[in-house]
């Protein structure tokens, strides 16, 4: 009888073993690659503050963040199977489109561009205008194309009445006044003029989003046909509503994120970081408040950055609404 009554306490304990779930599987966190446009720096406080923070692992995943460089390309990388999803301007992306490469953007993080052509206000430059007959420094090979859309807004032929001069990634020739106006990024370039003792009362800032011939930077890319699995969408999601929780912590408590970027690299340095997260922030939230809420792409401003690529030979037919998609965005807002 005890014996019996032993094999059946063994069969019971097994049985409730076997209906128990199986935390291990159902709780294992999806491994997914972020491939980045650039090095580690406030540009991409967000997702470091995600993965820092748990807010990934929240989302049952493990996320690696791969920083970028100059010879990355986040949308090969992505194509090529080598990261699930890749930050990069939307002009780029549709060029990888534009090639063949099945990329859609899934969240738009940037709504507004920090590209601006800057100039001493002792050259006489007021406004964009005033680069007729000018020698204008910008840096070529993707970049230009929101100051050339500004210069045939103004009706500045770009052949003739403009110098347009190929930019170190520096701002030295307008430091030394070998140009009239350069390209700078708000949260870097600028701030480099600034430490060279420039006062901001000295300068004119051109902003291409006042022209209306800004187009749209950092956004979340993966490849179409992975996504169209029904699975990665889910982890998608995930990966997005995450992401962009980590942008509003970093909007919140912007000096903490700051602090997340260092311990990932300090070789900027903290003042330099701190500066960035700001203007990155400005890029994000505005103001002016984006006409979109974080992380949906907005329709219009996806118009005007494909019509400038179109016009200016980033790509070579129209880019169409299939470039980006708003499934997962919406999904994301479901938890």
């Amino acid at each position: 009888m005890a014996k019996r009554l032993f094999l059946t306490a063994i069969v019971a304990g097994l049985l409730a073993v076997t209906l128990l779930p199986d935390r291990g599987l159902s709780q294992a966190a999806d491994k997914v690659t972020l491939q980045l446009k650039w090095v580690t720096q406030a540009q991409f406080a967000g997702y470091y503050a995600a993965k820092a923070k748990g807010l990934y692992e929240a989302e049952k995943l493990d996320v690696t963040i791969r920083p970028g460089g100059p010879d990355i390309v986040p949308e090969q990388v992505v194509a090529g199977g080598g990261a699930q999803f890749g930050i990069d301007w939307l002009p780029s992306l549709l060029s990888a489109r534009d090639q063949g490469a099945p990329l859609v953007n899934i969240g738009q993080v940037f709504a507004y561009s920090g590209m601006r052509e800057i100039a001493f206000k002792s050259s006489g430059i007021k406004g964009a205008g005033d680069l007729k007959g000018r020698r204008v420094a910008v840096w070529f090979g993707g970049n230009e194309f929101e100051l050339l859309a500004t210069l045939e807004k103004h009706k500045i032929d770009r052949n003739k009445d403009v110098t347009l001069i190929q930019q170190p990634f520096d701002m030295n020739l307008l430091l030394q006044k070998k140009v009239d106006a350069a390209a700078a990024m708000t949260y870097n370039e600028y701030k480099q003029v600034l430490d060279a003792g420039v006062k901001p009362d000295d300068l004119v800032v051109i902003d291409f989003n006042k022209e209306g011939t800004a187009m749209l930077e950092d956004g979340i890319f993966a490849k179409a046909d992975w996504i169209a699995d029904a699975r990665n969408k889910q982890v998608a999601a995930r990966f997005l509503r995450a992401s962009l929780k980590g942008w509003e912590l970093c909007k919140d408590k912007p000096a903490e994120c700051v602090e997340i970027v260092l311990k990932e690299s300090p070789v900027l340095g903290r003042e330099h970081q701190a500066w960035m997260m700001t203007e990155i922030n400005k890029l994000v939230w505005g103001p002016p408040a984006p006409g979109s809420p974080l992380g949906k792409m907005d329709p219009a401003a996806f118009k005007q950055t494909a019509d400038i690529a179109l016009k200016f030979g980033v790509i070579k037919k129209p880019a169409g609404d299939g470039a980006y998609t708003l499934a997962i965005w919406e999904l994301a807002q479901k938890k």
